[in-house]
């Protein structure tokens, strides 16, 4: 569940907010992000993976907040771990590393497209005969 935003180091690019399927961020009126529905958080690591600054921390434990220190968090390198281990974006050339999320902007991307697209309860379902 999506947990820290470091707002030192965001540059406020807004990919985070872009990318996450559940509306779960939103920017504020400095362009930086704020978490708004932490419950709705599925942690899918999609906002810690388009933020190539590294400000967003997501816990992998997806039942409950965690509140981990932001200090601890910091200090421990785990800022940029997954995107790191995961071969996302600068990483992607490392051999070391295998990126295979790529396959997944396409899933999030249609799941935020139906998100936004919803339609009355029984639209476009046929008329039964009583």
């Amino acid at each position: 569940m999506i947990e820290l935003i470091y707002q030192d180091l965001c540059s406020g690019c807004g990919q985070c907010v872009e990318v996450c399927p559940t509306n779960v961020l939103r920017l504020d009126s400095a362009a930086k992000p704020q978490i708004i529905d932490q419950q709705a958080c599925q942690t899918c690591f999609m906002c810690e993976l388009y933020c190539a600054s590294d400000a967003l921390y997501v816990d992998p434990d997806c039942d409950q907040v965690r509140q981990p220190d932001p200090d601890v968090v910091r200090n421990a390198g785990l800022l940029g771990q997954y995107r790191r281990d995961s071969g996302w974006d600068e990483w992607a050339t490392d051999p070391k590393y295998n990126n295979q999320h790529w396959r997944m902007d396409g899933i999030f991307a249609l799941a935020r497209s139906a998100a936004q697209t919803t339609k009355p309860v029984g639209a476009g379902l046929p008329a039964i005969a009583v």
